[in-house]
């Protein structure tokens, strides 16, 4: 049942598009010759029903110089067959004289006369032959001349009803959209065709085509070796983080929920100055800075995003000499010593293939020791890569849009989907994420996008794109 409702409402939605289509497409037109059409709607029609006359007295007059062209042919026809008669008779009457002078030869010598006779009659049969040929002649000239005449027919058939319809139009609005149609059909088809198989063909070109072509290449690795691993904690819908003496949290105020007496607060406007349009794209600015203000105690804050209950917040604690790629967008926070700065490497990737099949053209490494705090939809979960029996070289893909961040350590590429039916219905992207090595990667559990993303998908795809060409 599921099954058919979904059939229904994809079939009425491709019906409702394509009546949409032709209605916008006819409207736009018809708008466009009205504003075009200098002269006044009553004399357009008085001189368009002129014209339509006009053109029904030439097919007309052509259809009846048609018809005594086949009247002529008719004519002609039974003037050969009169002929053909009067050469008959007169070849039968020299025949019935051939045994009168051969006695006449016998007996006086009349050879010469029957020698004429003879000549009389093949003179004859050659203007037989000759009628009969010209007749066939006519005959397939009359079937062509009245092929012309039917056609020339259903064209006068057809002027006539389209001059009953201008007479009968007195709206203005039917007037134009019917130019409208008859200028524009060819357009509307083509546009309907776009939209009802363009999807399909494009889906099917880019995933045999430009997919299985595009991603061939070495994979990216940022770095050989890494001395030491990210952790990663379990992800909650509210989790709490223990500031420790010395340390500093700055988090986005919306997954600020609570903090222990004791700790101050200020706004700090950029997460980093020397990345401020970063910051301000991945909404990492007027955060909220919160430091202990007693050197040996420690203080709790708990954290949760209450806009969203789908949201499920992890902490990534990077120590020293380790580090991690991640997208600025999944960052909720860090929390760092005080007087340290937080270090982040940016890798431009501009001659990999991966970043022109991915669209990322840049890799934000954050650089430990430090804690991230992520949020990611419906949970953040690491998969650790690691030698297994039997697996000398592990390899692990992901769903590309629910990659967090991965090891600088691991090989890096996107493939091809897995199967096409996932990404035709808009369940998988064209590409997943592939790591292989020896490392750890993070995402989220789903890559649903949350509630308030609905009504602005197309705007919230292409404000996606962008951060993605510049890896946040």
């Amino acid at each position: 049942m599921g099954t058919l409702a979904k059939l229904a409402r994809w079939f009425f939605g491709k019906f409702a598009g394509a009546v949409l289509i032709v209605a916008l497409g006819l409207a736009a037109v018809a708008l466009w010759l009205f504003l075009k059409d200098n002269a006044d709607f009553e004399r357009h029609r008085v001189e368009r029903v002129q014209q339509l006359m006009r053109d029904r007295q030439g097919l007309l007059d052509a259809k009846a110089d048609i018809e005594a062209r086949i009247a002529s042919m008719a004519r002609e026809v039974e003037l050969q067959q009169q002929r053909i008669e009067k050469a008959k008779k007169i070849i039968d009457g020299l025949r019935e004289l051939e045994s009168w002078w051969d006695r006449l030869r016998e007996l006086f010598g009349g050879a010469p006369q029957q020698q004429a006779n003879a000549g009389n009659i093949r003179r004859m049969e050659q203007l037989q032959t000759e009628a009969h040929e010209l007749i066939a002649t006519m005959k397939r000239g009359m079937i062509f001349v009245s092929g012309e005449k039917k056609g020339l027919d259903a064209s006068v058939e057809r002027l006539e009803r389209e001059i009953q319809e201008v007479e009968r139009s007195r709206s203005v609005t039917w007037h134009y959209l019917r130019r409208a149609w008859d200028e524009s059909r060819w357009m509307v088809a083509v546009a309907l065709a776009a939209f009802l198989f363009g999807p399909t063909l494009w889906a099917l070109l880019m995933y045999y085509g430009f997919a299985a072509w595009a991603t061939r290449g070495r994979p990216i690795r940022f770095t050989d070796t890494l001395p030491a691993l990210p952790t990663v904690g379990e992800s909650r819908v509210s989790i709490s983080v223990v500031l420790r003496p010395g340390e500093v949290l700055r988090i986005k105020e919306k997954f600020l929920q609570a903090s222990d007496e004791g700790v101050t607060k200020k706004t700090r406007f950029v997460l980093d100055w020397k990345i401020p349009l970063t910051s301000l794209a991945c909404g990492l600015v007027e955060l909220v800075e919160l430091r202990a203000t007693h050197r040996d105690a420690t203080f709790a804050v708990t954290l949760s995003n209450a806009d969203d209950p789908h949201i499920e917040l992890a902490a990534l604690e990077i120590p020293d000499g380790s580090s991690l790629v991640l997208r600025p967008s999944f960052l909720a926070g860090a929390i760092q010593p005080q007087d340290a700065v937080l270090r982040i490497k940016r890798h431009w990737q501009l001659a990999r293939w991966q970043s022109w099949v991915t669209g990322q053209f840049r890799f934000f490494e954050f650089v430990g020791p430090c804690r991230l705090l992520v949020a990611g939809s419906r949970g953040v979960r690491a998969e650790v890569l690691a030698e297994r029996e039997g697996v000398l070289d592990p390899a692990r893909r992901t769903n590309q849009d629910a990659t967090i961040g991965f090891t600088p350590n691991l090989d890096y590429k996107p493939v091809r989907a897995e199967t096409f039916w996932s990404y035709y219905r808009g369940m998988n992207p064209l590409f997943d994420d592939l790591f292989a090595g020896r490392g750890v990667f993070v995402l989220q559990e789903t890559s649903t996008p949350g509630s308030n993303a609905g009504a602005a998908r197309f705007w919230s795809a292409v404000w996606n794109g962008t951060l993605k060409v510049f890896g946040l």
